[in-house]
């Protein structure tokens, strides 16, 4: 049996050439670039099983590559490869996937998975090379390059934005109303958009009314307007929402700019959405709001084009415990090692709002007392105390995060206590695209990578760490 081998160098040049010990040396076979990456260069070969030293030949230059393991031996310091009869770098076979719809993993992959050590797959799976990386990057950012904001305005729909001279408390409202975490602010006065109003500032808010000595009264909500509770946050937080001043100007796109640098903006600026606005007067009046970007619509825009040609991005069908993504739960001993954070069904509201604002996330796992995952709790499941006022006679510390939730559920759901949309789980062997495919969906920001068997929670990859890997 042969194996099916590519071999890389992603280090650039205008001529390179691949020779091993399986050429005898004498051989030197010609490497072409990659489509779309003109500083990667592949061969591919087919090769029995076995161990194989190589090196490579660039602009006249013998080299190797410091990304891959090397051995000093009669030829100088040479790469090593050792194939086995399953290993094939071209076609990686893939577990079955399902596109989550529930909030449990695919039962037959998770079942299937219960007998593994995960210890022993984790140490067993060899990481994935920088150069199948670098190959990724490349085609990614070809893609990202070509298409633009247009690509992700739906066929139909509505985007709704709030004036800033409205109170907080029935924005607050209209927010849930509408099942919308995310709105942008309008000042009628100046003709633009100025702002966004989020999830956050009504935490802030909540926040504000349980603090001893308050200068936002429950009263003052029925008359407090957006504007007035932006200028008390950038002065009580020392947050600059400078878009609601008139020297500062809202951070969004036009429908021209590519998808890449609409991605690049939302990782920047830490933001979650960034509106597409457009305006046929070059000094941007009568401004059209099109669409809220997000980094979800624009990995649905990736997944759907690489998902039949998995083969042309390599990163795709590696399991993501072999790639450098995400945050996990630190080993027993391992040094520097920052515990993940989880909550508790038991947890004070007041507790869990506190932990987001100060982790700077969007959402946190709810564990049992064994750590495996039951739920989790988002920023945006705050304006569900919007719901017959409830936020107006509760205490935060006195409601617990089990409680919030049933809030936001409806009666007849057939889930209890897990919301079926948003909490996404999936295994540390699973492929990248299998994680990509989930956070592509609405509202979800984090896939939470559990154990076979136990669901307990192993790390969390979100949607900002997809992208960094991507285009970094």
């Amino acid at each position: 049996p042969v194996v099916h081998t590519r071999f890389v160098w992603p280090h650039g040049g205008k001529r390179v050439f691949l020779s091993g010990s399986f050429t005898r040396w004498s051989e030197h076979l010609p490497m072409s670039p990659v489509e779309g990456c003109p500083t990667v260069f592949q061969a591919i070969c087919s090769l029995p099983p076995g161990i194989y030293q190589y090196k490579f030949n660039v602009d006249g230059q013998w080299r190797h590559d410091e990304g891959q393991p090397t051995i000093t031996g009669e030829y100088g310091v040479v790469n090593t490869l050792y194939l086995t009869r399953e290993f094939d770098h071209i076609n990686t076979v893939l577990s079955p996937t399902t596109p989550g719809s529930r909030m449990d993993v695919d039962n037959d992959s998770f079942q299937r998975m219960g007998s593994l050590s995960d210890g022993a797959l984790q140490e067993g799976s060899p990481r994935i090379s920088e150069s199948a990386i670098q190959i990724s990057r490349c085609r990614v950012a070809e893609y990202l390059n070509a298409h633009t904001g247009y690509d992700l305005l739906p066929d139909s729909g509505k985007v709704i934005a709030l004036d800033i001279n409205l109170p907080v408390k029935q924005s607050f409202h209209i927010l849930h109303e509408q099942g919308i975490p995310v709105a942008p602010l309008w000042d009628s006065f100046r003709g633009q958009f100025v702002g966004l109003l989020s999830p956050l500032d009504f935490i802030l808010i909540l926040r504000e009314l349980e603090t001893h000595g308050s200068n936002l009264t429950e009263e003052q909500l029925e008359t407090h307007t957006i504007s007035a509770w932006k200028e008390a946050k950038r002065q009580t937080y020392g947050r600059n929402d400078g878009q609601l001043r008139s020297n500062q100007h809202l951070v969004h796109a036009t429908p021209y700019e590519s998808l890449r640098g609409i991605a690049m903006k939302i990782l920047e600026t830490g933001i979650s959405t960034v509106p597409i606005i457009y305006s046929s007067s070059t000094d941007g009046s009568f401004p059209q709001l099109l669409h809220l970007a997000s980094l979800s619509g624009i990995l649905k825009c990736i997944c759907r084009y690489f998902k039949n040609s998995t083969g042309s991005l390599p990163i795709l069908n590696q399991p993501v415990c072999s790639i450098p993504l995400g945050t996990w739960v630190p080993k027993i001993g391992e040094p520097n090692g920052h515990p993940l954070a989880m909550l508790r069904p038991n947890t004070s509201l007041s507790s869990a709002l506190n932990l987001l604002v100060q982790a700077g996330v969007s959402s946190i796992p709810i564990v049992d007392d064994n750590d495996s995952l039951i739920d989790t709790y988002s920023r945006s499941d705050i304006t569900a105390l919007a719901k017959d006022k409830v936020y107006t006679h509760i205490r935060l510390d006195e409601m617990t995060i089990h409680q919030a939730l049933q809030l936001g559920q409806d009666a007849n759901s057939p889930f209890g206590l897990f919301n079926g949309q948003r909490c996404q789980m999936c295994l540390r062997s699973d492929p990248l695209l299998k994680v990509m495919e989930r956070l592509a969906n609405p509202g979800v920001r984090r896939v939470f990578i559990v154990e076979a068997g136990s669901k307990r929670v192993e790390g969390v990859i979100s949607l900002s760490d997809i992208f960094k890997l991507l285009l970094s």
